[in-house]
């Protein structure tokens, strides 16, 4: 069932900009990570505490028609604020392509996280330097279809 409610736009400036052309053209347009030319999709989820519609996008790691969700922030020594968003909310919408479909996120760990971390790093190679700037395990979360 598609997200409903308030959308609060980022209050970041390129993020917003990003998800606004994403949206707009179908995913023709600002489908990577700025001028690296590696793929992202666009997440939409619930605000932890508003409530509210959030949107941004993060790197495509795809496999099977799943999704991993890196809660990288860079290597930053807390997680992204996304996060805890899908922790509370875990029913999201993940735009790859034209169209935005539904998915269950669930925070993985063990092998399954490693399966998908080696995943992660092989699309995008900074989330190995990132992981190597904190001291936090930074979490990888899957998204599985909603059927």
């Amino acid at each position: 069932m598609p997200l409903q409610g308030e959308y609060e736009p980022s209050p970041q400036a390129w993020v917003r900009e990003q998800v606004e052309a994403y949206e707009r053209s179908g995913g023709a347009e600002a489908n990577t990570l700025r001028d690296t030319g590696i793929p992202v999709v666009i997440v939409t989820a619930r605000g932890n505490k508003t409530g509210k519609i959030r949107k941004f996008a993060l790197m495509r790691v795809e496999h099977d028609g799943e999704y991993a969700l890196v809660a990288s922030k860079g290597g930053a020594p807390t997680h992204p604020l996304w996060y805890y968003n899908l922790i509370r909310h875990p029913h999201v919408m993940i735009q790859d392509g034209p169209e935005p479909a539904d998915y269950d996120v669930v925070e993985i760990d063990g092998e399954e996280r490693e399966r998908w971390w080696q995943r992660a790093v092989a699309a995008y190679p900074a989330y190995a330097e990132y992981q190597q700037k904190t001291d936090r395990r930074i979490p990888v979360l899957l998204a599985r279809p909603t059927h």
